[in-house]
């Protein structure tokens, strides 16, 4: 249960600095209305963009599973924040009670083992990940839409280990982004012709244990000069 509930630490953490406290009343410390829901549906579409569902292009093609587990972490990002923000706003407990409530569910249980969820048809996946958008739309309690959320993951082979290292990865690079102008446009996204993201994910295969403030540091060193 350790890195769940350092993943939900974290978002609160990254979520207080960016938005400003008390984002989970749904308003920003610049006035900007808040909508986690809109946020994980655009991500879920971006998510099917990765598979070759056109009937009238690139036919032959495979899906791209290293792009939908990075798709995925963008998604748990903004999953993490909705429950977040639920279980203030109602009074249902602590991040540490989120985080039994998350641990104690079967989806996280085969997520947690490992299991992957594809059969190799990426028909059945998009389904999966339409039933999750379902949960979304319908309004199921949170538990549902988390539980939901890890049989998505789970179609690209993403376990709780690559869960975290990626989330980790893309939750600092995120502060890192909000610290470097990200919000009033002053932010370089491209290092040296390659993505940002690109460069994070580099950092994290040669150090995979590295700490979130160590990879901070790195970033913070790979970041090209104005």
């Amino acid at each position: 249960m350790k890195k769940l509930s350092t993943m939900l630490d974290l978002q609160q953490q990254l979520n207080d600095n960016t938005n400003g406290e008390g984002w989970e009343n749904g308003m920003t410390k610049n006035g900007k209305k808040i909508d986690w829901r809109r946020c994980i549906y655009l991500e879920a579409a971006e998510l099917i963009e990765s598979y070759p569902w056109k009937h009238w292009k690139n036919i032959d093609a495979s899906p791209d599973y290293e792009n939908i587990k990075i798709e995925a972490v963008d998604i748990w990002h903004f999953v993490l924040s909705e429950s977040l923000r639920l279980y203030r706003i109602e009074e249902r407990g602590d991040r540490e009670a989120l985080a039994l409530v998350i641990s104690k569910t079967p989806a996280y249980t085969a997520f947690k083992e490992g299991r992957r969820g594809s059969d190799g048809d990426c028909y059945h996946e998009i389904e999966t990940v339409e039933d999750f958008l379902r949960s979304l739309f319908c309004n199921e309690p949170v538990e549902t839409l988390i539980a939901k959320f890890f049989a998505v993951a789970r179609l690209s082979g993403l376990t709780l280990d690559s869960l975290y290292q990626l989330y980790i990865g893309k939750n600092i690079l995120n502060r890192f982004r909000q610290d470097h102008g990200y919000k009033e446009g002053r932010y370089i996204k491209i290092w040296e012709d390659r993505e940002d993201n690109v460069v994070m994910q580099e950092i994290l295969e040669q150090d995979t244990g590295i700490t979130p403030e160590a990879l901070y540091s790195a970033l913070e060193a790979a970041y090209p000069a104005i």
